[in-house]
């Protein structure tokens, strides 16, 4: 049965939306502490030389 006109499903854009942008900045932030940890990897063997 469809939707009377006008009917917008904006509840569940909204939904997937916030949970994409959780998702992307959750793995934004994991590269970023990646990245972190070599630097200080790298540091630190270089210390050790």
């Amino acid at each position: 049965m469809p939707k009377p006109k006008g009917q917008k499903n904006t509840k569940n854009k909204a939904k997937h939306s916030k949970l994409m942008a959780k998702k992307i900045n959750k793995k934004k932030k994991e590269e970023l502490s990646r990245k972190e940890r070599l630097k200080a990897i790298v540091k630190q063997s270089k210390l050790e030389d």
